[in-house]
């Protein structure tokens, strides 16, 4: 989230020093960056099942829009800074007649966020969110939560980072069973190339009895390298890929697209 909005182009990331700066420095420039920004990966990818016969009624297309809206700015306790974040997830049954709409996963949060430095090096960040999630439907068909996550990164060096992420919440009436599929947190790897024009990431999210691993393996490839639009192949393996059918098993390889912020995945 730090270095999404931050011109890196001055640091040297062929060293394991990470961004060699100090703290004030550092949250001087994230502090003149524009408020507005990505804060996910936004992405638009369509593919088929390998658990399944693939037909119109089993492909698919997935997109996620994800933005952050900097409310205040890193003057608050502990340095932190406060952000207005959304996420939205749909998968759209486009080769079906009609092209309905398959699921909405609607993600509001708020969320303060901080910077770690050792040593004048950024090392990494960590984040207390609260957030809501639903897919805007109502009685029996209704998914939602209200939750709590915090999140730490680390940056092992400019090509390798370690996500870690733990939540707990209130379920809905339609949904008391779902930390039975999405568990309470998960473990994600980033490796990035050097000059940017490759990026792969495996996401771990064991269920609550550690029976199920769900599994994201996502690969992306920068044909122009002064974009910051990417081809996009993620696989999704597990339970909880959406909302309305999260106790249901998915295993989706799909393909597109994706603008992701600068430097790194978050999720």
């Amino acid at each position: 989230m730090w270095e999404d909005q931050i011109d890196t182009s001055e640091f040297s990331f062929k060293t394991q020093n990470y961004l060699q700066i100090s703290e004030e420095e550092f949250l001087d420039l994230y502090d003149a960056q524009p408020s507005f920004g990505m804060f996910r990966d936004n992405y638009f990818i369509t593919g088929v099942p390998t658990n399944k016969d693939i037909n119109k009624q089993t492909a698919d297309v997935k997109y996620q829009i994800s933005v952050s809206q900097r409310l205040i700015k890193s003057r608050l306790p502990f340095r932190t800074s406060l952000l207005l974040t959304y996420t939205q997830k749909s998968f759209w049954d486009i080769y079906e007649n009609s092209s309905p709409f398959a699921d909405n996963n609607y993600n509001p949060g708020i969320t303060l966020i901080r910077p770690v430095l050792i040593n004048q090096q950024l090392k990494g960040g960590v984040a207390l969110s609260l957030e809501h999630e639903s897919n805007g439907l109502d009685s029996i068909y209704s998914r939602s939560w209200n939750f709590i996550t915090l999140s730490g990164v680390y940056f092992y060096n400019a090509n390798i980072s370690l996500q870690g992420k733990i939540w707990a919440g209130v379920l809905g009436d339609e949904n008391k069973d779902l930390f039975r599929y999405r568990g309470f947190g998960l473990l994600a790897l980033n490796y990035r190339s050097y000059n940017d024009n490759f990026w792969a990431s495996l996401v771990l999210n064991p269920s609550k009895k550690f029976n199920v691993v769900n599994t994201i393996v996502e690969l992306n490839f920068k044909p122009i390298p002064s974009s910051n639009q990417y081809l996009f192949l993620q696989w999704y393996n597990g339970y909880g890929e959406n909302l309305y059918d999260y106790n249901q098993y998915t295993s989706m390889v799909r393909f597109g697209l994706c603008i992701k912020p600068a430097m790194r995945n978050f999720y």
